[in-house]
C-alpha cells in the first residue's frame, strides 16, 4: 500500500496559496506520522493530545500557542516549537497563517479537552 505523498512532488506554498478557511489535511506520511498543513486565522479550542507529541513549523504569518501554564510561545516563518504529549494548548493566530505540523498519523487532531 503506497502511503499518501510518497513518490509526489508538492510545493507547500503553491498548495496553500489560495487558501482562506481554516483546513488542516495531511500531505504526506512517513512511517508512522503525518506531515500536516494547515491555514488558520482566528483560534482553535484548547485541547490536548494525550500519546502525541506535536511539532510546529511556521511558513506564514504568525501562530501564537498558548499552553495550560498560561505561557504563550509566538512563532513566526522558519520557527518550529513541540509540544509534549499531554499538554493542555491551543492554536491562534490575528492573521492568515500557515504551518506544518508533524505527528503520528494516527493521533485526532481536534485532541481531547479534558
Amino acid at each position: 500500500m503506497t502511503k499518501k505523498g510518497q513518490l509526489e512532488v508538492f510545493n507547500l506554498n503553491r498548495l496553500m496559496k489560495d487558501q482562506e478557511e481554516y483546513t488542516n489535511f495531511i500531505v504526506s506520511e512517513v512511517n508512522d506520522h503525518a506531515l500536516r498543513i494547515a491555514v488558520i486565522n482566528g483560534e482553535f479550542h484548547w485541547h490536548k493530545h494525550e500519546d502525541c507529541d506535536e511539532l510546529f513549523y511556521v511558513l506564514e504569518g504568525e501562530l501564537f500557542i498558548d499552553l495550560e501554564n498560561h505561557e504563550t510561545v509566538s512563532l513566526k516563518p522558519g520557527e518550529m516549537f513541540t509540544i509534549p504529549a499531554n499538554t493542555m494548548h491551543r492554536t491562534r493566530s490575528n492573521e492568515r497563517t500557515v504551518n506544518i505540523c508533524f505527528e503520528k498519523t494516527t493521533n485526532d487532531i481536534t485532541g481531547s479537552n479534558s
